[in-house]
């Protein structure tokens, strides 16, 4: 398909929807999700954050700016991660966990507020991958327009790069409890920790990152084209400075580079 194609499938399958709910993190799926949903929709769709203890704070500026832009009505919710049985413990299944309590509360407004359905941002790329959250959206009904319509990652930044949103290009991003080895309990000090260290990446100039927090030593995974940027001597040397004043004692670089679901490497090797 071509990209009006793939827009013209994406804009009926969200026609069928009628009147929609948007989980909206300010990232490429769910940006092109609540855009359509508005181009389509009109105020019939409400775009809603999620505030928590795993999304950092430019995460939730940036949203903000995004729903602006598409001119969405946006609405913020506070959810508590930390506050749910079993999550902070971090079983592989963490996302279950958390993507049932949101699903809930956002299935909550839009009784409340008279909208038929609630969406969220998976694609079908997601389907290839360890995914528990899409079991709570599959438990509680929650649609799935681009992954119903067939379009992969790709096809996501090419549409939302054809309707203009300015984060097109964004990186993949991921809730901040994707950095822990799964068993090791996840704390909000720990949480601090790891978002000072990846703030502190984002300030020299990165933009795919992460920082894989084992206890006392930092894993640093940044694309492989960048690796030799954080060894030139400067850099190398304020950035174990650095994240050693921010509570590390060793501070390593992945040497495999950034890959999404790293933590999930492990549960591969069990099977």
């Amino acid at each position: 398909m071509d990209t009006q194609e793939k827009l013209k499938k994406l804009r009926d399958t969200i026609k069928t929807l009628e009147s929609v709910v948007v989980a909206f993190s300010g990232g490429v799926d769910s940006s092109l999700v609540a855009k359509v949903c508005y181009d389509v929709l009109g105020d019939k769709a409400l775009a809603i954050t999620a505030r928590s203890e795993t999304y950092p704070e430019y995460e939730y500026k940036e949203a903000q700016k995004i729903a602006k832009e598409i001119g969405i009505p946006h609405m913020t919710i506070d959810t508590s991660e930390l506050g749910i049985e079993g999550f902070a413990q971090n079983p592989p299944n963490r996302c279950y966990f958390c993507k049932s309590e949101l699903f809930g509360k956002l299935k909550e407004v839009a009784r409340e507020k008279g909208y038929k359905h609630v969406a969220d941002g998976a694609n079908l790329d997601d389907t290839g991958e360890y995914r528990p959250g899409l079991d709570a959206a599959k438990e509680l009904e929650v649609r799935s327009p681009l992954k119903e319509s067939g379009l992969r990652k790709p096809d996501i930044r090419e549409l939302s790069k054809y309707l203009k949103l300015s984060n097109w290009d964004k990186p993949p991003y991921a809730c901040m409890s994707s950095r822990f080895p799964y068993g090791n309990s996840i704390t909000e000090e720990k949480l601090s920790i790891v978002t000072a260290a990846e703030n502190y990446l984002r300030s020299i100039g990165l933009r795919q990152f992460r920082v894989r927090h084992h206890d006392t030593i930092a894993r640093i995974e940044v694309m492989p084209e960048d690796i030799p940027t954080l060894l030139h001597n400067g850099k190398r040397r304020d950035l174990v400075k650095k994240f050693k004043e921010i509570g590390y004692k060793y501070v390593t670089i992945d040497m495999e580079g950034y890959r999404s679901g790293s933590m999930n490497e492990v549960l591969a090797q069990q099977k």
